[in-house]
């Protein structure tokens, strides 16, 4: 960790002790957009990024200004202690269970550290208006460096911490990746966040502005078809605000669709992603193959995972001999913890669809305009349920899954859902 990356922690450890609760999210936020992830500290077997350094910072205030959770833990908050419990369990079924608990405490703290701790922050739905507009003004510089490594063939990133000088391209696209590390998942940051900022146009309808476009320069400046497909899925599920009251005919239909391709193609459904490019260079086919391999080789992981995957596919990656590229969080989520970790994490998300239906049936207990916030949360996490299919958040992409998780479950505790 450099001097740069030094008096960054420093400060952003001082603004998360002094701020006021409600701004208590936004270093967490600068950690992630404006550092990469080579910027860490290493402890015997223990690696701390900025991001996890202010996790524990984060601790520290709720121990120091004895904070805690608005109400009684939650069937959300439930459900990621019972997420967290099985992926420290399944360690002691791996061939060197110390190494691979080292690992999962690392996921689990990622997780439930920026999970609970913006539980605590986040106690009104105004709260976590909040939020959004601080996402909306954090993201502004990532989309402005973002553009300029699309123009200038340039990261400005890279002299911040590492990460590569020149962006990657493919079939002539420049993909700009700015702070993060891959351009897939810095545009997939702009399309999951796409509706937060949609979801503030009622009320604050200048930094919705600022934010949508902030979003879509990321998501073009990318150029990845993945990103545009997850800001589809998020626009689709924003329009879905239309039909609310007919979820279950849309589900319905949602399912025979599937059936029907399934019936009329030649490979399994899923295998429509190969046919998708809008972006050039697409990798469909390899996210479709690898759904289809991983079937072929249930019986080596469905329990708690497994150690070695190089023989699911004919590529490998250039990080491990024993691993393929698992391009799919909830494989890669299979191939650390087995099936029960991919059912406990659809729970979870599964559990956030609930709730964010539970409040929207509550329109009497919500203050006025919430509604749509609160819709927006949903469809936010829908799209991260559509990325998860095709993208493994290996960086610190991460955070702003557990983010939307936090608010929705924070939105939920206001009315005891």
């Amino acid at each position: 960790m450099d001097n740069f990356a030094t008096g960054f922690l420093l400060i952003n450890a001082i603004a998360i002790i002094v701020l006021p609760r409600r701004w208590a999210p936004l270093p967490f936020l600068i950690g992630v957009c404006y550092v990469t992830r080579f910027q860490r500290l290493i402890i015997g077997p223990f690696t701390f990024t900025i991001l996890r350094m202010l996790v524990a910072v984060g601790f520290a205030r709720v121990l120091i200004r004895c904070e805690r959770l608005e109400g009684r833990l939650n069937g959300l908050d439930k459900l990621m202690l019972a997420w967290a419990g099985w992926m420290l369990i399944s360690s002691v079924f791996h061939k060197d269970p110390s190494a691979a608990l080292v690992f999962r405490l690392g996921l689990v703290y990622d997780a439930c550290g920026i999970y609970f701790l913006l539980r605590v922050f986040f106690r009104t739905l105004d709260d976590v208006k909040n939020l959004c507009r601080i996402t909306a003004v954090v993201l502004l510089p990532v989309a402005i460096e973002m553009l300029y490594e699309k123009v200038t063939v340039h990261n400005l990133f890279s002299a911040l911490g590492g990460g590569p000088e020149s962006p990657a391209l493919r079939e002539g696209h420049i993909r700009a990746q700015g702070p993060f590390a891959h351009a897939i998942l810095a545009g997939t940051v702009g399309a999951v966040t796409l509706p937060l900022m949609v979801g503030l146009w009622n009320e604050h309808r200048r930094i919705a502005i600022v934010g949508m476009i902030s979003c879509a320069t990321m998501i073009v400046t990318c150029a990845s078809s993945g990103p545009i497909l997850s800001a589809i899925a998020a626009i689709g599920a924003l329009y879905m605000w239309h039909f609310k009251d007919r979820l279950r005919m849309v589900r319905w239909l949602a399912f025979l669709s599937y059936v029907f391709l399934d019936i009329i193609m030649k490979d399994p459904a899923y295998y429509v992603m190969a046919r998708i490019d809008l972006a050039g260079g697409s990798t469909g086919w390899h996210r479709a193959r690898l759904i289809q391999s991983s079937m072929e080789h249930l019986a080596e992981w469905w329990l708690a995972g497994t150690d070695y995957t190089r023989h699911w596919m004919a590529s490998g990656v250039s990080w491990s001999p024993e691993h393929t590229d698992i391009t799919n969080h909830y494989l890669q989520l299979g191939v650390v913890g087995g099936i029960p970790l991919i059912l406990l994490f659809i729970a979870i998300l599964l559990k956030g669809f609930s709730i964010v239906g539970h409040l929207q049936r509550e329109e009497g207990q919500l203050p006025s305009g919430a509604q749509f916030m609160i819709w927006a949360l949903g469809a936010s996490l829908f799209a991260h349920a559509v990325t998860f299919i095709s993208v493994s958040y290996y960086d610190q992409s991460f955070l702003f899954i557990y983010l939307t998780l936090a608010a929705i479950g924070s939105a939920g505790s206001v009315i005891r859902i």
